[in-house]
């Protein structure tokens, strides 16, 4: 039956996951169909129209050592839309001093690692000598840690840290300053699998592997518009506002997806959604456990977006101390503004106190520790102030949750998992995401006995 046309797969979800897993089966010779309930593509990292802004509902960066999200920036068009910076630089400003505000900056040299970072640690204003020397013995120590260890998933973080001679203060200025960005959570609520994978790839890899990179354009360009050009290129049928309704076994043994306005049949079916909904869609005995879906976490994401009607920041980016806030953006440029203002965008993460906050009140609340933060706000006009909610935008990363991730495989042939929830050994990043749909593809082309190299190999 197949030699007489393509092998067909039915990818449900328009996310990173999902759109990677399509591009890589379609790469592959099988016709592939990608439906996405939503209008567009890009699953949680997107953008939309403000009257005369594009904005991103939350600030996403990524690291030089997410080489799988490079991967997908160059397989849709976009990787210089969405630079690294030359050398790992990051502004602190702790507004909470007793002497006053004081600006330090997280960077690295062009030395190996890890004296990469001595010189930058040896002078980080936010800690104290001794803080700063214990820094030192907690990396080497965890360096020797495999992230992989199953052992390491049941230990929280911030007990690890504190038998590694880890004050609180030098967990709020440095590892949490790192870690709730890229885990969403603060180091008693993380995995320490999870952090020492993050800490280890990051920040002890390579010298350069925690070079920040962003997107200098609307994510839409990038996780819609890009992608699904790359996706049309690749002969990948879209169908967006079409949501999955059922999976079943044909008689065959194939797959049926009920599409709402059609069905379809496949060889191969990828549930590329989020934790509930492929819960919903997995047909009886697909998992042994399925309702340990159901107990991996979710956290939230509060994004703030205040437009000024000056100049405020000379700068991209900074993270801070001694306040609510966390990290702050410029996104004026890519935002399309045009005059005088300046739009600022406030990264949130681990917002589970705020996430249902009226507008109001954290417009009382942030406006002030703007004006902390930077001077040049004081008595500056506001155009614009605005927020956005992503009540699950990631995976709990909590001590356990490796034993509830399942593999891409399921129990059912030719039916497999993506998304950044899945066992990636990654956190909740766009990294973990297009991992997942690597996992996925690789695992559905080997099924069917289609050479496959996997991408990240083929780069190197």
């Amino acid at each position: 039956m197949n030699g007489t046309r393509p092998q067909r797969a039915v990818v449900v979800g328009g996310g990173l996951a999902g759109i990677t897993a399509a591009l890589e089966l379609a790469d592959a010779g099988l016709d592939v169909t990608l439906a996405e309930g939503r209008p567009r593509l890009g699953g949680l990292a997107f953008s939309f129209r403000r009257g005369n802004l594009t904005v991103d509902n939350g600030q996403h960066v990524y690291l030089r050592c997410c080489t799988a999200y490079r991967w997908f920036l160059d397989r849709v068009g976009g990787a210089e839309l969405a630079p690294v910076q030359a050398k790992l630089d990051v502004p602190v400003l702790d507004v909470a001093h007793p002497r006053g505000p004081r600006l330090g900056r997280l960077r690295r040299d062009a030395l190996p690692v890890p004296l990469h970072l001595a010189r930058s640690l040896a002078t980080y204003p936010h800690l104290s000598l001794a803080e700063r020397a214990s820094v030192g013995r907690a990396a080497l120590a965890l360096k020797k840690l495999d992230p992989a260890d199953p052992a390491l998933d049941g230990v929280d973080f911030a007990s690890w840290l504190s038998r590694h001679g880890q004050s609180e203060r030098t967990i709020e200025a440095l590892w949490d300053l790192v870690g709730v960005a890229t885990l969403n959570a603060t180091a008693p609520h993380a995995s320490l699998g999870l952090a020492a994978m993050v800490f280890k790839t990051g920040l002890l890899s390579e010298a350069g592997a925690a070079d920040i990179g962003w997107a200098r354009v609307p994510l839409g360009d990038l996780h819609d518009t890009l992608a699904r050009k790359a996706l049309d290129a690749a002969g990948v049928r879209v169908e967006t506002r079409t949501k999955a309704e059922a999976i079943s076994r044909t008689d065959n043994g194939g797959w049926q997806v009920t599409l709402s306005g059609e069905t379809l049949d496949a060889e191969v079916v990828v549930l590329a959604t989020a934790q509930k909904e492929t819960y919903d869609l997995l047909p009886d005995g697909a998992l042994d456990e399925p309702d340990k879906l159901l107990s991996i976490g979710t956290a939230p994401i509060l994004n703030v977006h205040v437009v000024y009607d000056r100049k405020v920041l000379p700068q991209p980016f900074f993270a801070a101390l001694g306040t609510p806030v966390q990290w702050v953006f410029d996104r004026t440029d890519s935002s399309g503004l045009t005059g005088e203002g300046q739009y600022l965008a406030l990264s949130q993460s681990n917002a589970g106190d705020e996430i249902e906050l009226p507008v109001a009140e954290l417009r009382a609340r942030y406006l002030p520790e703007l004006e902390k933060l930077l001077p040049a706000a004081r008595g500056a006009g506001i155009l614009d102030f605005f927020v956005t909610r992503e009540r699950t935008a990631t995976f709990a990363p909590t001590p356990g949750v490796g034993r509830l991730r399942p593999s891409a495989r399921t129990r059912a042939d030719g039916l497999y998992l993506a998304g950044a929830w899945t066992a990636t050994g990654w956190p909740a990043t766009m990294e973990g995401a297009v991992r997942s749909g690597f996992s996925a593809a690789g695992a559905a082309l080997a099924a069917l006995g289609r050479p496959h190299v996997h991408p990240l190999q083929e780069a190197a």
